[in-house]
């Protein structure tokens, strides 16, 4: 049997959807699963034991690339297709490979699933803060729900790691660690694709000043110069790695960590394919939340959140970004100080 998974991007929904495969072949065993993806996102596949080929999109190429692509497809014959992005890319995509022209195929097309947006539930959601989606959020959860048709449960995901990095991977985040790498350290996500989405500044700079015996390692990408001012309360003991690594490079730094303190951001979702525990920093967006035993989830019941689909915003809390400001340095330093072996009273 051969399988084709479409899900272009982004980085953490193409993560989240890493325990598709492994569910896939673990209900058709030795099934062939390929994966349709953007070309920069491509590496996160690379080692994966359940997906047997990668087929890379550059989007720069346009409907042109995409057209060549299909073709490329149709010489494939799957027999089962599951849409796990459901955009307008992805929707030609498929059409272009359920209906592939060939009058011998018409008879048997491929058997087709597609991942639902719930755009009805999504419009109730944000304008009259009318919940219908289930409960609790759960990422992973979504991308399996569809393949129930399939006899695939929705709930729990294959068991982590999902994500499988090469030695390349972990010799190159050896070298950036430098002397680090023997060290405990904790990793921080402090950044955010959206501004909503980002803990406060203040908040991590208390964190790492009130554990003076912790290392830390902030991970991020080039245009993140406020680490400057996170690494700016302790140089000794802050690490600033933003821009200096790749993504699965930036897996190997938050695998060799003692664990991963995170924004609502990819990186949350590589601690959980990887299984590494995290502590989630869950603001103004629904539908990343994390799914396994190992993460923790810090939230505030606010009557405003979720607020966008994407953290967008705009905030319309009278207290600007409450739903982040009040999760406290002292709440997220309790669970370090546990991840370190050490208790730790409650602080404000």
């Amino acid at each position: 049997m051969k399988i084709l998974m479409v899900r272009f991007s982004s980085f953490g929904d193409v993560t989240q959807s890493l325990s598709v495969p492994s569910a896939l072949t673990a209900r058709f065993p030795g099934a062939e699963v390929h994966w349709v993806v953007r070309s920069d996102l491509a590496p996160l596949l690379r080692n994966h034991p359940h997906v047997a080929r990668i087929w890379s999109f550059d989007r720069r190429q346009g409907l042109g690339g995409l057209f060549d692509l299909l073709r490329s497809l149709r010489a494939e014959k799957f027999d089962r297709i599951y849409d796990a992005h459901n955009n307008l890319r992805s929707r030609l995509l498929c059409a272009g490979l359920r209906f592939p022209g060939d009058w011998r195929r018409l008879w048997r097309p491929p058997v087709f699933r597609r991942r639902s947006i719930k755009r009805w539930k999504r419009f109730l959601l944000f304008r009259f803060r009318i919940n219908l989606f289930e409960q609790p959020f759960a990422g992973q959860r979504d991308l399996l729900e569809p393949l129930q048709a399939w006899g695939i449960p929705k709930f729990p995901p294959p068991a982590a790691p999902q994500l499988f990095l090469s030695p390349s991977d972990h010799a190159e985040a050896r070298q950036l660690l430098g002397s680090w790498g023997d060290e405990d350290f904790i990793a921080c996500a402090a950044s955010a694709a959206h501004l909503l989405k980002r803990w406060p500044v203040a908040h991590w700079q208390k964190l790492i000043a009130d554990h003076p015996e912790s290392r830390f390692v902030l991970l991020g990408g080039p245009e993140d110069r406020f680490f400057e001012e996170i690494v700016a309360v302790a140089p000794d003991r802050v690490l600033n790695l933003a821009g200096r690594c790749g993504l699965t490079v930036s897996a190997a730094v938050v695998a060799r960590s003692r664990g991963l303190v995170t924004n609502d951001t990819g990186l949350l979702h590589v601690a959980e394919q990887l299984g590494v525990r995290a502590v989630a920093l869950m603001g103004p967006a629904p539908f990343g939340f994390p799914c396994r035993p190992t993460t923790k989830i810090l939230e505030l019941d606010l009557s405003c959140r979720p607020c966008s689909k994407h953290g967008q915003g705009p905030c319309v809390n009278d207290k600007h970004q409450r739903c982040l400001v009040d999760i406290t340095p002292g709440a997220v330093g309790a669970i370090v100080a546990r991840w370190h072996g050490r208790a730790l009273e409650a602080a404000p």
